[in-house]
């Protein structure tokens, strides 16, 4: 084998697992833009005429909801669980990283533990106790967990890159009078950017993408996201809707594509420098 292939023959075999990976996506776009009649019936993937009504039937929603609703909605519960995770868990993890008290350890063991555990086995409990609180059908149930520092993944992701960071920073900071709290805000948590950005985006995907834990808590139409209103629209409309059903998954997929795009390298950074790769 030359130079030239060994140099050409990693590119090409990743351009084609690229491709590979790109299909979906480009069967989404298309067959968002199929008439009724050919979403289940061809197997083409340019459709025989561009239908651009999918799009505009897609725009009015679901029970009188538009899609800029649906999108806002959806984006408020993104944002507040951001926002939770990012403050309660890295709270945590500086406990756990910086702090020593008594069984802190333990706790920690703990903790990591609950990564093993399954979301459905705590669903029900859950479920009785915002329903005792009268919080079901809001938003509450989707947040206020995020506020409790309830995703061990985040807080050992923290944890890990929290303890890669030198202590003299701290030390110093507490010959100056700086507590704990302040040695947290002013100088641990800007350090830690990289691993809190990580946890900002997985946190940001996996709200914007969730089903199940939605369709439990929210039955108000004005109140779902774009997820619940995409299988409202396939129940309310039967098979003739899937053609626009398609063209509001591509309105949905969008904002995640974007936000990927941009906060990418500090994803790629964060994941690199929390102790996770080894």
């Amino acid at each position: 084998m030359n130079i030239a292939t060994k140099r050409w023959l990693p590119h090409t075999i990743s351009a084609a697992a690229l491709l590979v990976l790109l299909y979906p996506l480009a069967w989404l776009l298309a067959t968002s833009l199929k008439p009724a009649d050919e979403v289940m019936t061809s197997l083409d993937l340019w459709p025989s005429r561009l239908e651009w009504s999918n799009y505009t039937t897609a725009l009015d929603g679901v029970s009188g909801v538009t899609v800029t609703h649906l999108l806002g909605n959806t984006l408020l519960i993104a944002g507040g669980a951001v926002l939770g995770n990012v403050l309660s868990c890295s709270l945590a993890a500086y406990a756990f990283a910086r702090l020593r008290f008594r069984m802190s350890k333990v706790m920690f063991a703990f903790m990591v533990a609950t990564l093993m555990l399954p979301h459905h086995v705590v669903l029900i409990p859950q479920y009785i106790i915002f329903n005792r609180l009268g919080l079901v059908d809001s938003y509450w149930p989707l947040i206020l967990p995020k506020f409790l520092a309830t995703e061990a993944f985040f807080v050992f992701l923290i944890v890990q890159f929290m303890r890669g960071l030198p202590r003299e920073l701290e030390e110093s900071a507490r010959i100056d009078g700086c507590g704990p709290f302040r040695s947290y805000w002013s100088i641990t948590l800007p350090l830690a950017r990289p691993a809190l950005i990580t946890t900002a985006i997985f946190t940001f995907i996996w709200t914007w993408n969730d089903f199940f834990t939605q369709m439990i808590y929210l039955f108000a139409p004005e109140k779902y996201t774009i997820t619940l209103a995409l299988s409202s629209f396939v129940d309310q409309s039967s098979t003739s809707a899937y053609g626009p059903m398609f063209a509001m998954s591509v309105i949905s997929v969008l904002p995640i594509v974007l936000f990927f795009f941009v906060f990418q390298r500090y994803l790629v950074q964060g994941m690199a420098t929390s102790g996770l790769k080894g």
